[in-house]
């Protein structure tokens, strides 16, 4: 998959967790019941004690994460850009780990649009880790006037110091 590709794979999938985020964020201040297939679970799930933290809703909190993943996808691309992306989806993927946990062995219930989104934060920090460490062979003549290429070069003061 090229770089250009896989940047935009991940844009696309952090659109579709905004959008999930969005929803979640509006049943919980519109006081609606969720879309659920499976009777009850996901009301149960996000009205549960850990469906805030410190106060705040889990889905404002991931709805932030998402927001956040999408702006440092969106900036110009560089090594420090990749960084962050995958800093931001790895801390995602661990909240979600850690509320995934809770829904499976304290509420021995599941909530459809979070394990849709537990799965979206997983697949986005894959992708976003390979996207960091893949290494990219050097464009032609990317090389031509790097600190090191001065010291063989007569022309230069490196060079014609070392000479």
């Amino acid at each position: 998959m090229s770089p250009r590709a896989l940047r935009i794979t991940l844009i696309v999938l952090n659109v579709v967790g905004v959008a999930l985020a969005s929803y979640l964020v509006y049943v919980h201040y519109a006081n609606v019941r969720p879309a659920c297939t499976f009777g009850s679970t996901c009301l149960k799930v996000q009205t549960s004690q850990y469906s805030k933290l410190a106060g705040v809703p889990v889905a404002l909190i991931g709805l932030l994460g998402y927001v956040s993943i999408l702006g440092s996808l969106l900036v110009r691309e560089s090594e420090n850009s990749r960084l962050i992306t995958t800093v931001f989806t790895v801390v995602g993927f661990g909240f979600s780990a850690y509320l995934t946990y809770r829904e499976l062995f304290t509420l021995h219930e599941v909530c459809e649009e979070c394990a849709s989104s537990a799965v979206l934060i997983t697949v986005m920090m894959c992708l976003a880790i390979w996207r960091f460490l893949r290494v990219e062979p050097p464009l032609p003549g990317a090389l031509a006037g790097a600190a090191g290429d001065d010291l063989g070069d007569p022309n230069s003061p490196l060079g014609a110091a070392s000479s």
